[in-house]
C-alpha cells in the first residue's frame, strides 16, 4: 500500500469515527436530558405509575409490529459481530429510545447503557453502505458503535473503548479497531460535553494502605460481588424465560408485568427501587444502606426487563453493587465510600465479564488512588460470577472459560 492509499484509508476511518462519535454522542445527550425529564416528572406525579401496564402494552405493541428484527437489543450487536448477516436497522435507535423513556416514565426499573449502546450500534452500522465496507470492516463499525454509546452515556471514554473490545473478548479484533475504538469514544464523550450534559460525580475520599488484612477483605467482598452478579444475571434470565413460556402473545408480557409492578410499588410504599436509582447510589457512598436494598433492586430490575420493558442493566448493577458495598461497611473494616465504589464496578464486572474495562471505569470515576483495590475486586468478581452473564450472545473465552470448563469436567468425573 503506497503512502497516498494509506493516507486516504486513515482519513476515511477518522472521518467515520468523527461521524459516529458526533451522532452517537448527540443521541446520548438527547437521551440523558429526556431521561432526566421523565424521571423528574414521575417523581413529582407518582400517580402515573398506575399507567405502567399501558406503557408496557405500548412497548410490547411497538416491538411486536415494528421491531421484531431488533428486539434482541445488545445481543443482536454481539451476534452481528460474530456472524455478520445484515445491516442493523436504523429503527433500533428510536425504538429503544422510546421504549426506555416509557419504561422510566411509568416506573419500571431499568438502566440506560443498553439504550445508548443500541443507538450507537445502529447508527454506526449505517456507514457500511455509505463507505462500501466489507464484513471485516463492518466488525469495526460494531465496535465503534458500542464504544461511542457506552463512553457518551457514562462519561467514561477509556472504559467505553475497552468495554467495546472486552465484551467481544478481543475476538478477531485488529490493531486498527483498538485505536479507532479509543478515538470514537473520546469524540462521543466530548460531543456530550459540547451539549453541556453533565454526568453524576462520585468520590472516594479515603483510600487505606494495601495490607494483607485489607487484601483479604477485598477478596471476600469481591466474592460477594461476584455471587451477586450471578444472582442478577440468572434472575433476569429466569423472568425472561418465564414470561416467554407462559404468555405467548408478546405485547401482553409487559402489560401484565406492569400490573404486577405497579401493585408491588404501591404496597412497598417507595419509588427507591424503580428507575435508575441515582440518588440512592450517591447516598450509598456516605450512609450505610439496608441489607435488603440490593436484593429488591435485583428483583425489580430482573422482573422489569424479563417482562419486556426496555432499558439497560448496567445502572441497576451500579445500584446493586453500591448498596451492597455500603451495607457491608457495617461489618467490613474499610471506608464506606471505598466499599460502595468497589461494589459499583465489581458487580458490573461479574455480570458482563469485563474486568479490565470495569477497573478502568472505577479509576475514571473514583480516582486512580483506589485503582489497586478496584482491580482486585473486579477480577475476583469476574471469576466468581459464573459462566452466564447478562448478555445471552456474549462468547466467554480466556482464563474464566477454561476455569469453568475444568470445574464442569471435574464434576462430571466425580458423578
Amino acid at each position: 500500500m503506497n503512502l497516498k492509499n494509506t493516507f486516504l484509508l486513515t482519513f476515511k476511518w477518522i472521518l467515520i469515527c468523527v461521524l459516529i462519535g458526533v451522532f452517537s454522542g448527540s443521541a446520548s445527550a438527547f437521551f440523558l436530558v429526556s431521561l432526566e425529564w421523565v424521571t423528574q416528572f414521575r417523581e413529582h406525579n407518582k400517580w402515573i405509575i398506575w399507567l405502567l401496564p399501558m406503557g408496557g402494552l405500548a412497548i410490547g405493541l411497538l416491538y411486536h409490529y415494528y421491531g421484531k428484527d431488533v428486539v434482541k437489543g445488545n445481543n443482536l450487536l454481539l451476534e452481528e459481530y460474530e456472524n455478520p448477516q445484515k445491516t442493523i436497522p436504523l429503527k433500533m435507535a428510536p425504538l429503544v429510545l422510546i421504549g426506555t423513556l416509557i419504561t422510566h416514565l411509568f416506573g419500571g426499573s431499568a438502566g440506560r447503557e443498553g439504550t445508548a449502546v443500541q443507538m450507537g450500534g445502529a447508527i454506526a452500522d449505517q456507514f457500511k453502505k455509505l463507505f462500501k465496507l466489507n464484513n471485516s470492516e463492518r466488525k469495526t463499525l460494531v465496535i465503534l458503535g458500542i464504544s461511542a454509546g457506552f463512553a457518551s452515556v457514562f462519561g467514561t471514554p477509556l472504559a467505553g473503548a475497552l468495554f467495546a473490545l472486552e465484551v467481544l473478548y478481543f475476538s478477531k479484533i485488529n490493531l486498527r479497531s483498538i485505536i479507532l475504538s479509543f478515538i470514537v469514544a473520546y469524540v462521543a464523550y466530548f460531543t456530550v460535553e459540547f451539549w453541556q450534559v453533565k454526568h453524576t460525580q462520585y468520590h472516594i475520599s479515603i483510600v487505606p494502605e494495601m495490607t494483607i488484612i485489607n487484601l483479604m477483605w477485598i477478596i471476600i467482598v469481591g466474592l460477594s460481588f461476584g455471587l451477586t452478579s450471578m444472582l442478577f444475571s440468572r434472575t433476569t434470565h429466569f423472568w425472561g424465560r418465564l414470561f416467554s413460556k407462559t404468555i405467548k402473545y408478546a405485547p401482553l408480557r409487559p402489560f401484565l408485568g406492569g400490573i404486577i409492578l405497579a401493585v408491588a410499588i404501591y404496597f412497598i410504599g417507595t419509588t427507591k427501587y424503580i428507575g435508575l436509582g441515582i440518588p440512592t447510589i450517591v447516598e450509598s457512598f456516605s450512609t450505610p444502606n439496608a441489607s435488603y436494598d440490593f436484593l429488591l433492586k435485583i428483583l425489580f430490575t430482573g422482573f422489569t426487563l424479563g417482562a419486556g420493558f426496555k432499558g439497560g442493566e448496567v445502572t441497576p448493577l451500579f445500584f446493586i453493587g453500591a448498596t451492597l458495598g455500603s451495607a457491608l461497611s457495617i461489618y467490613v473494616p474499610l471506608p464506606i465510600a471505598l466499599l460502595a465504589g468497589l461494589g459499583f464496578v465489581a458487580v458490573f464486572s461479574g455480570a458482563t465479564h469485563t474486568p479490565i474495562a470495569c477497573t478502568v471505569m472505577g479509576m475514571e470515576l473514583f480516582g486512580i488512588e483506589s485503582g489497586v483495590f478496584i482491580g482486585i475486586a473486579c477480577v475476583v468478581a469476574y471469576f466468581s460470577s459464573g459462566s452466564i452473564g447478562i448478555y445471552h450472545s456474549q462468547i466467554v473465552k480466556g482464563a474464566k472459560h477454561h476455569l469453568y470448563q475444568r470445574i464442569k469436567r471435574q464434576n462430571l468425573e466425580d458423578f
